[in-house]
């Protein structure tokens, strides 16, 4: 096998891994599932270089994603390894796959709607975010007679909201 096979075989067993990573904050998430890995490639080293970009600039998790990221991959017996942060372009909730927002539904989040007007992933450049006017949508009993109870929730990327129909709270993962 030449060196640029391995290489790739190494890099798609680096997403595997990664793949089962979760947020620290959300835990039935990967950081995968939420668009956090950018990019994992081989530097010329030999070093797997994993380029990350976190929710948001002050976000408290960034330093422990990194080291779950790092210590999986060695468990794994792929290191060496290298964390890169990349906050440009910003992160964007755009960039969670389907299958993250089933999983935040799933563990009782509503998962945002898509950005309006591009995102920042879109345009590489800074935004105002407009979320939709449409209410989101109950993760227990998928009403959208829902109403916000508070601008914050249980982590400062979610809101904290309330269906009318069912009567429970929900966190609101806020679009950006």
């Amino acid at each position: 096998m030449t060196s640029a096979a391995l290489a790739a075989t190494r890099e798609q067993r680096a997403w595997q891994v990664l793949a089962r990573v979760p947020d620290p904050e959300i835990p039935a998430v990967s950081v995968c599932d939420l668009g956090i890995v950018r990019e994992v490639h081989e530097d010329d080293d030999g070093a797997l270089q994993v380029v990350l970009t976190p929710t948001y600039s002050g976000c408290p998790a960034t330093e422990m994603i990194e080291q779950d990221v790092r210590k999986a991959l060695l468990d794994a017996g792929l290191g060496p390894v290298r964390t890169q942060l990349r906050r440009a372009p910003a992160w964007s909730t755009d960039w969670i796959s389907d299958e993250g927002r089933r999983k935040l539904r799933d563990y009782g989040i509503a998962p945002p709607g898509p950005v309006c007007g591009g995102g920042a992933a879109a345009s590489g450049s800074p935004m105002f975010v407009q979320r939709s006017s449409a209410n989101p949508p109950c993760p227990r009993c998928s009403s959208t007679h829902t109403v916000q109870l508070s601008g914050f929730g249980s982590t400062p990327c979610k809101a904290l909201w309330r269906c009318l129909d069912c009567r429970e709270p929900f966190d609101y993962f806020k679009p950006f």
